[in-house]
């Protein structure tokens, strides 16, 4: 998913690696493969490919994962796939 990227070093995804149970559910609900179970633990192999959208935090039975969903601009991200670049607006500042 190299080619959906916003801002490059915004996203406010952070993982917790003690936390961290090793039960892949992060791997398997990223939509943009930001994680991978390495050593029977999550890693962040993308993190500008997280749109922040929450589920990995959601859904992490550890609570290992925090994320803000919305400093990353997953709605611009999800409109210039619609609309195209040149079209798209997340209504915040920085688009």
């Amino acid at each position: 998913m190299k080619d959906f990227r916003y801002l490059p070093d915004v996203s406010t995804l952070k993982l917790d690696e003690m936390a961290c149970i090793g039960c892949g559910i992060c791997e398997m609900l990223c939509p943009h493969a930001v994680f991978e179970i390495r050593d029977r633990k999550a890693r962040i192999v993308d993190a500008d490919g997280c749109m922040e959208c929450g589920a990995c935090a959601n859904n992490c039975p550890s609570s290992a994962i925090s994320v803000t969903p919305g400093v990353g601009c997953a709605t611009y991200i999800i409109q210039s796939w619609i609309k195209g670049k040149e079209n798209a607006s997340c209504g915040c500042d920085c688009c």
